[in-house]
């Protein structure tokens, strides 16, 4: 069955490859804005020929936003950046770029369009990241007060950015840092359930709500932390780390990421997001109400974390 076009932007990104196999096998055309196209051409054999098209587009440049969304159904935005660098910038893309986008979208008549934010953002917030995600929320309210908002806790995969991290760190460091005393909170979920989300409001047509989407379980930091070296079979010390000194890594991790091809490991930023819980708020609108059931972390993790394990696979755990 064909629903029709698709435009998502950011559709190469770790998120966006979920979204675009979810919206193939609901029958959507799925045209992907990136900004690089050649290094997205896997996405290309997802569909069945034809139905997956690569474009290049550039939320900073309003000529080639346009012309992504020329014939488009239904819009989804993906774009969103963890760190600062150059040119891509927070206001950059979560603030001026969302504006471009839904303006655009709203001027081609466009009326489904679904912008993934995340939970945590706030216009009050100090943090730079969170404040500039709840400027975007804003604009499209104001501009196509029709659209979904999903704001999802930290989402986890296979290509994650989270739990591989510091399970390579488990590889090469005798201890793994708890930030904070690692007491912040956490409510993980699966990006599969994420993309299936975003693939069940586009088929059925946005109505203007936020959906606040996380796991079936709030875990800590620290217990996150724990059951990560659980899953690897490592032994590693959990050392806290006050905020002070989570400030000077943050610090440190900027400086070391302001070189060529080097992205940084943390950034003051992100300390200022750690401090606050990342869990879903009473009353949210989420996976209940589009009929879905989160998967559970401990059930995905150990089938992609085991490469982690000393001889990975085929790895034993002492005693």
């Amino acid at each position: 069955m064909n629903k029709g076009l698709v435009t998502v932007f950011g559709g190469s990104g770790f998120l966006g490859k979920y979204v675009v196999r979810a919206l193939v096998k609901e029958g959507w055309r799925v045209r992907v804005a990136v900004r690089r196209p050649h290094t997205a051409q896997e996405l290309k054999v997802i569909g069945n020929v034809g139905q997956v098209q690569l474009v290049q587009a550039n939320l900073r440049f309003e000529k080639s936003v346009d012309a992504a969304i020329v014939g488009s159904d239904a819009v989804i935005n993906l774009v969103a950046l963890l760190f600062e660098k150059g040119s891509q910038n927070f206001e950059a893309l979560h603030v001026r770029g969302v504006e471009t986008l839904v303006k655009k979208s709203k001027a081609h008549g466009v009326t489904n369009f679904i912008q993934v934010s995340a939970l945590g953002a706030d216009l009050n917030s100090d943090s730079d990241y969170s404040s500039t995600k709840a400027k975007g929320e804003k604009i499209i309210r104001d501009v196509l007060p029709s659209s979904d908002i999903i704001r999802p806790s930290i989402i986890f995969g296979a290509e994650d950015s989270f739990f591989n991290r510091f399970a390579s760190m488990s590889q090469l460091s005798p201890f793994i840092p708890l930030l904070g005393g690692g007491s912040s909170l956490f409510q993980p979920v699966y990006v599969n359930d994420v993309a299936k989300a975003i693939a069940k409001l586009a088929g059925q047509g946005t109505s203007g709500n936020n959906y606040e989407l996380g796991g079936p379980r709030v875990y800590s930091f620290k217990e996150l932390m724990q059951i990560m070296l659980q899953t690897v079979h490592r032994k590693r010390l959990l050392i806290p780390v006050p905020w002070v000194a989570a400030n000077f890594l943050g610090f440190l991790g900027e400086v070391s990421g302001s070189l060529p091809f080097i992205s940084p490991f943390l950034t003051r930023d992100q300390v200022k997001n750690l401090k606050r819980d990342n869990v879903v708020s009473d009353n949210a609108l989420g996976f209940s109400k589009l009929g879905i059931r989160a998967e559970s972390m401990e059930s995905i993790i150990g089938g992609y974390l085991l490469r982690y394990r000393k001889y990975g696979q085929f790895h034993k755990k002492s005693n």
